[in-house]
């Protein structure tokens, strides 16, 4: 199965820090938040999934069985 894909940050002097998905932004940094992501991309072996994990855009494992819900089933 493969990763989170798409995924940029451009981190600014200011401190700010902006995470796109597909050149769209997805979310905005600030502060101590922006300094603890900068340190965990920096340091993970997967920094697609770190931003994916950040942004909340990555898959929980329901999908399938969300799929078959009859809510879903128009």
């Amino acid at each position: 199965m493969a990763g989170p894909h798409g995924f940029s940050y451009e981190a600014h002097a200011n401190g700010t820090v902006h995470i796109s998905h597909h050149h769209h932004l997805a979310t905005t940094l600030k502060g101590a938040r922006a300094a603890r992501f900068l340190a965990e991309v920096e340091s993970a072996s997967d920094p697609q999934l770190v931003m994916a994990r950040w942004t909340g855009n990555y898959k929980r494992g329901n999908e399938r069985a969300a799929r078959a819900h009859p809510r879903n089933s128009r």
